[in-house]
């Protein structure tokens, strides 16, 4: 009998010590992309859903080549002639490794449509991710 006491006494006593103790602090499962990675996806998702998919008139004439998965550590997507998917790109929008800078080039940059895809790129990186700029 004061066997079982004693076990029912130190369960017990087990439970409350559990119960005060605080509970475990989460932390944030990594999710093993690179800033790179992880800036060229939100900046991706904005310009297929701002310019493509949309059906923007001023980006009618271009196709989104997604290369996001890039082995090189450069995840990047380009546009090319909407006729001509394996054509020369004309816009180059990518990042390198633990960098989460974007950088955009090519022969649309020269167009007057170049202005619009900077300052649209440079909102999509800050995390905006609306279409148009607000004023």
């Amino acid at each position: 009998m004061i066997k079982n006491r004693t076990i029912a006494l130190i369960a017990v006593s087990g439970f409350a010590l559990a119960s005060c103790q605080s509970s475990p602090k989460s932390t944030p499962v990594p999710s093993g992309k690179s800033a790179a990675l992880l800036s060229m996806e939100q900046v991706a998702i904005s310009a297929h859903k701002c310019w493509i998919a949309s059906k923007d008139p001023a980006f009618k004439q271009y196709q989104m080549a997604n290369e996001l998965n890039s082995f090189s550590g450069t995840p990047r997507f380009l546009l090319v002639p909407a006729k001509h998917y394996g054509g020369k790109p004309l816009l180059v929008v990518q990042a390198q490794g633990n960098s989460s800078r974007v950088d955009v080039f090519g022969p649309l940059m020269n167009d007057p449509l170049g202005a619009r895809i900077s300052s649209d790129v440079a909102r999509w990186q800050a995390g905006n991710p609306a279409c148009a700029a607000t004023a």
